[in-house]
């Protein structure tokens, strides 16, 4: 049965944009860079939503945050193209999201998260047509219905201080069951089993059954892909959608930046003032072991290019390490070759970039490995020595436990950040590089200070 069975229009005079439960992809034809670049702009606004989450923003602030989000990456100044877009990045982040359990447990978080503030930010009509979509048990009340009971609905309104209703005020009898969490709060008439409920307090019920149908269909899209699309778009979609969920949607940091520039005599002092954890456990572990394997060299190595260690510089750093073990001659005909290739002066000559925060926390490092991400791979007893060697105590090594145990990985790096530096981190860390940035920023002019006077 339909909620609401006349076809509403909107006050600019066209159809009210509706939302979506993205029960089928539509056929479209989708360019292959608006394939990615749809994805990526979606992708932007789910791990802004992810960050809002982890530190704990009310439910609000969340509204507030997803709003800008939404308005900053998916809008088009074509309305058709608004739509296209919402619904291709949706159909495309299904494929890249679930193809493992916990890719498919972030994505349905984040999504339903997502679908939640866009319900509350919707028209009246819009949630309407929606939920026409839907299989609610919900029943629109009547004119006399609502008049039968308008005083009492007023009565909960006030104590929750919602506005008043009005004769023009949409209201539905939905079984008090379906709706416990308004039940639990006293923010619900209940009368003869039913919960009179206006069109906003069933954001809840609506955002279950979107979770539902969302969980459902990522297992549905992942048999499709292990089976049939994986094989067939191997070639051209495969890559793309395999390396999506863990790309690096930031700044650039191939090329040293502001702040970013350093010689081999600074090196210590910068390493262990302004190193992430990630990158201070290599750079000590080299030190230690005059040696790393593969993995901890590619990361710290690309790290130290990505602030500003020349290629000469780099060599003589490895080289001074590695001849400790391996000696002079070894390291010039096995190692040499690979820190020139990082640089763009070998192979293809590609400017290799700086591992990100999310490449690093899903890397797998194996015995002997160093690198990776420590709040991830470290053990709790090791992660708090740890974190007591670069100055961190008390409570802080608390909260940032807690955030490790929730895997907040990189807020328990910015609550890390917060408190050797003693300052706020609004925007999060996401990349070794930036966190080295930021704190140059902060140090530098504290450095320069002293020397001045």
């Amino acid at each position: 049965m339909e909620i609401v069975r006349s076809h509403r229009k909107s006050s600019a005079g066209g159809p009210v944009p509706t939302l979506s439960f993205y029960r089928s992809a539509p056929p479209l034809e989708v360019r292959l860079e608006d394939f990615e670049l749809f994805a990526m702009d979606r992708l932007r606004v789910l791990h802004g939503i992810s960050d809002g989450l982890s530190r704990g923003k009310k439910a609000t602030e969340m509204d507030d945050l997803v709003s800008e989000l939404w308005r900053e990456h998916m809008r088009h100044p074509d309305t058709t193209e608004i739509i296209n877009k919402d619904i291709i990045s949706h159909f495309v982040l299904r494929l890249v999201y679930c193809r493992t359990e916990d890719l498919r447990k972030w994505f349905l978080s984040m999504e339903t998260t997502l679908f939640r503030s866009r319900f509350r930010f919707a028209s009246a009509e819009a949630q309407i047509m929606l939920m026409n979509e839907c299989e609610l048990p919900l029943k629109a009340l009547t004119h006399d219905e609502f008049k039968d009971v308008k005083d009492e609905l007023g009565q909960v309104a006030r104590s929750i201080n919602q506005p008043l209703p009005t004769d023009d005020s949409i209201f539905f009898k939905i079984p008090f069951e379906e709706v416990p969490e308004l039940v639990a709060a006293r923010s619900v008439y209940l009368r003869k089993g039913y919960g009179y409920v206006a069109v906003n307090q069933v954001v809840s019920l609506v955002a279950n059954q979107f979770r539902s149908h969302l969980s459902k269909a990522l297992v549905l899209t992942n048999r499709k892909w292990t089976t049939t699309i994986r094989e067939l778009e191997k070639d051209r979609l495969t890559p793309i959608v395999e390396g999506l969920s863990t790309r690096y949607l930031g700044p650039d940091y191939s090329q040293p930046k502001e702040y970013a520039e350093i010689s081999l005599k600074d090196i210590d002092q910068i390493a262990r003032s302004s190193f992430s954890l990630c990158m201070r456990h290599l750079f000590y572990k080299l030190r230690e072991d005059h040696h790393l394997k593969h993995g901890g060299r590619m990361q710290l190595g690309l790290f130290l290019k990505g602030v500003g260690l020349k290629l000469d510089d780099a060599l003589a750093f490895w080289r001074a390490e590695f001849s400790q073990k391996v000696g002079s001659e070894r390291f010039e005909k096995e190692y040499a070759y690979n820190i020139r290739h990082n640089y763009g002066k070998e192979g293809k000559r590609t400017d290799y970039t700086p591992y990100s925060c999310q490449r690093i926390i899903t890397s797998t490092p194996g015995v002997g490995d160093h690198h990776g991400c420590p709040y991830r791979h470290f053990s709790e007893e090791n992660l708090r020595a740890a974190l007591g060697n670069m100055g961190v105590t008390g409570r802080s090594v608390d909260d940032i436990m807690e955030k490790v145990q929730n895997r907040h990985y990189q807020l328990a790096c910015t609550l890390t950040f917060e408190a050797i530096h003693s300052c706020p981190h609004d925007a999060g860390i996401n990349h070794p590089n930036q966190y080295f940035i930021d704190s140059r920023k902060i140090l530098q002019p504290k450095a320069d200070s002293v020397g001045g006077s």
